[in-house]
């Protein structure tokens, strides 16, 4: 009977300390969990800090928002877009239309910019975040600096203008008998 007892005794003490360090050992993870969170938290805010300062040329819109973009628009595949504290990197997609568009479909953003202006949507929302954007080169008049516009050759002079002389050019009588019909 003094064995048992003495065995009831050494289990019940060995279930009450095993229980003691079981209870100790998450709060140290939990230190350790909150130890990394605090370093990944730090690494965000840097990483954060790092991104709100933009890069680019700025693109003022209306209602004074703003935007950046980096990158040629003329040859550039990627273009990255700094909108409200964060860069997007957004993908040139082709059109028919002859607007050059950017856009992820992972974030929604799409920038299709135009020669007048460049518009901002979330396709993700359905909503247009940001309209008749224009660089400051385009607000002294400028066009678009787009591809569809850099690929389309320069007009030098209309077509339906007089030459310098005042007179128009009236075809010659020789080129008048040759183009009739032969009687």
């Amino acid at each position: 009977m003094k064995h048992l007892v003495l065995a009831a005794c050494i289990g019940a003490f060995t279930l009450t300390t095993a229980t003691a360090v079981m209870a100790q050992e998450p709060a140290k993870k939990t230190t350790t969990t909150k130890k990394k969170a605090s370093t990944k938290k730090k690494a965000a805010a840097a990483e954060t800090a790092a991104a709100a300062t933009p890069t680019g040329e700025k693109w003022q819109c209306e209602l004074g928002n703003s935007l950046y973009i980096s990158g040629d628009m003329l040859r550039d595949e990627v273009l990255t877009v700094h909108w409200q504290g964060k860069d997007y990197k957004l993908p040139r997609q082709s059109t028919v239309t002859g607007a050059d568009r950017y856009y992820d479909a992972r974030t929604g953003l799409d920038l299709v910019v135009i020669p007048s202006k460049a518009m901002l949507f979330n396709k993700n929302l359905g909503q247009r975040l940001a309209d008749d954007c224009q660089s400051a080169a385009m607000q002294a008049g400028a066009a678009a600096p787009t591809q569809a516009g850099g690929l389309r050759a320069p007009v030098t002079s209309p077509l339906l203008v007089a030459p310098a002389g005042g007179q128009p050019q009236q075809p010659s009588d020789a080129s008048q008998q040759s183009a009739a019909p032969k009687q």
